[in-house]
């Protein structure tokens, strides 16, 4: 998956050219400043700390904003000229598109890419791509700079009147201006083979091998395999393997440890041959047999991506609603999904998609529907996220996702990259927002009695109650069931006092939040319903008046005497 594009905006006219180039570059993300940009996808206060941030992630950054603020703020980080990201300074009404940083990680390909949306001609400096049409240190992804090291020298010798020999096809290169000659001191090769870049010359990698895989097979046979073929491990595009593997944790891990794509074909009980046959039609040359197959193409174009990528689903919580509570993991996956599940409220609060992400929305009470369908679109290779409020774990998506899983016996369910993010639950919210009502031990009940019977719940809250723990009632009352709250007021009443601190937290996080301090003797079903989340206080639980007329509330971290000093 490509690194999305992060727009970085701090006016409305800004704003204006963003959304000029997010209709080009639909993956783009537009970040807009706190308070004077209306529209963004997301919002930051801090435009140095958020620029860095993302800079230290890897994001490609195009800022419209002037290229001195953009400098003056990554000048901290501008260390290592080969680890940085492509960076832009776009002006705010599209009319200069410049690129700062990234030459080796092609800024000047995105640049023009940008400049075409907006209508102008990008600011280009790079003095070898002007002279020659090309950045030999960022060639096409289908082919590997081996010694990028020796680039920039290369590059100068060309521009002081040197010329190039070139070994091996390379379409990019004959569509360029180099100054070729047969006889050139220069030396440009195009090869799978694992050779040594000799003095003045640049070794390109294509990527013309693929890597069958059906059985248990380690990196390191791998390397021998392709040290006895002579193949660079950059020339692979893949491993391959067929999907009955996809179960198999060595064969990510395998994956993961050479820093290969997984791509996995329908299960028939393949050999090693036969995948990579799937991908290469008429191999230039093939090795190895039913374990390990190695299947080299003439060039990049002749291979086929055949199957499918390991799919992957995130189950993720968004916090009580408030986008200032969503941890960054959860918007990372939130950008980086193909596929959005949840209930329609849940996905709506999420914020706004691209138009290549595809949303299916259901019912509340579709849980299990939901995450089996989620599994499936996973197991096809797909990005997937299922979308829940507060925290995923916390009487919510995990445990309905994971309980599917457990109950499946499909092998390319349980290949799924599964991940759980957490995020902000509303005990917790509400509990921030009062002070510390749960800064001791403390337990979260649901009063719902949909999926567990209320003599259960009964027995919960008495225990809970008896223990002495502070406590988080969720879901408390509804219309078919408004008996169940005053049952619950009944028996915490049995075991604390009236003067007991009960936090009623409703909507936290989102505009129509409420927040009130009561005590036990107050609480009463009226003053609550769905949205509301109660917090009561244990037997040491204290309250005391703000100087804004509420209340603080804590529970002291010790328990009886207090520790001296």
């Amino acid at each position: 998956m490509t690194t999305p594009l992060v727009l970085m905006v701090l006016s409305a006219q800004g704003m204006e050219t963003a959304l000029r180039i997010k209709a080009g570059h639909p993956e783009a993300v537009i970040h807009g400043l706190e308070g004077r940009v209306q529209g963004a996808d997301q919002t930051y206060s801090n435009f140095g700390e958020t620029l860095r941030a993302h800079y230290r992630s890897g994001n490609a950054i195009a800022a419209l904003c002037s290229a001195g603020i953009t400098i003056r703020a990554l000048a901290p980080l501008l260390e290592n000229k080969g680890g940085e990201p492509p960076v832009l300074a776009i002006a705010d009404d599209g009319s200069a598109v410049v690129p700062l940083l990234g030459g080796t990680t092609g800024v000047n390909v995105l640049a023009r890419q940008l400049a075409a949306i907006l209508g102008v001609s990008p600011a280009i400096t790079t003095s070898g791509e002007l002279r020659f049409g090309t950045c030999l240190l960022n060639p096409p992804a289908e082919f590997h700079l081996k010694n990028p090291e020796d680039g920039k020298r290369f590059i100068a010798d060309l521009l002081a009147g040197e010329t190039v020999q070139i070994d091996g096809p390379a379409p990019w290169l004959e569509e360029a201006r180099l100054p070729v000659d047969d006889n050139g001191t220069m030396h440009i090769r195009i090869t799978p083979s694992d050779i040594a870049p000799q003095k003045n010359e640049l070794v390109f990698h294509p990527k013309v091998a693929v890597a069958g895989i059906a059985g248990d097979i380690g990196a390191e046979e791998v390397r021998a395999a392709l040290a006895a073929e002579n193949i660079a491990l950059a020339s692979i595009v893949c491993l391959a393997a067929s999907e009955e593997h996809s179960a198999n944790a060595s064969l990510h891990h395998l994956a993961a440890e050479l820093g290969l794509p997984l791509r996995l074909l329908p299960a028939n009980g393949r050999s090693a041959r036969d995948i990579v046959s799937a991908f290469i039609k008429k191999p230039l040359s093939q090795s190895g047999g039913e374990k390990l197959a190695i299947a080299i193409a003439a060039t990049p174009d002749d291979v086929t991506l055949a199957g499918h990528p390991r799919g992957r689903l995130a189950v993720i919580g968004l916090g009580p609603g408030d986008p200032d509570f969503m941890i960054p993991a959860v918007k990372h996956e939130l950008q980086r999904a193909e596929d959005v599940l949840g209930y329609e409220t849940y996905v709506r609060m999420a914020g706004s998609f691209r138009p290549d992400q595809i949303i299916h929305m259901t019912d509340n009470r579709e849980e299990m529907q939901r995450a089996r369908h989620a599994f499936d679109l996973a197991a096809s290779g797909r990005s997937v996220v299922m979308i829940s409020s507060g925290d995923p774990g916390v009487f919510a998506m995990a445990a309905a996702v994971v309980e599917a899983l457990h109950e499946s016996d499909n092998p390319a369910w349980h290949g799924v990259d599964l991940q759980i993010v957490p995020g902000v639950s509303a005990a917790m919210a509400a509990a921030s927002r009062s002070g510390a009502p749960l800064g001791h031990d403390f337990c979260i009940l649901s009063l719902s009695d949909n999926l567990k019977p209320w003599d259960i719940i009964e027995k919960r809250i008495a225990l809970a109650a008896e223990a002495d723990f502070a406590m988080a009632f969720y879901n408390p009352i509804s219309k078919p069931r408004p008996w169940q709250l005053p049952r619950a007021i009944e028996i915490l009443r049995q075991h604390r006092t009236p003067q007991t601190p009960i936090v009623l937290g409703r909507d936290i996080g989102r505009p129509a939040e409420t927040l009130r301090v009561i005590t036990l003797a107050e609480l009463s079903p009226e003053q609550v319903d769905m949205r509301t989340v109660i917090l009561v206080g244990s037997s040491l639980t204290q309250s005391f008046d703000r100087i804004d007329g509420g209340k603080w509330v804590y529970t002291p971290r010790w328990y009886g005497t207090k520790p001296a000093g």
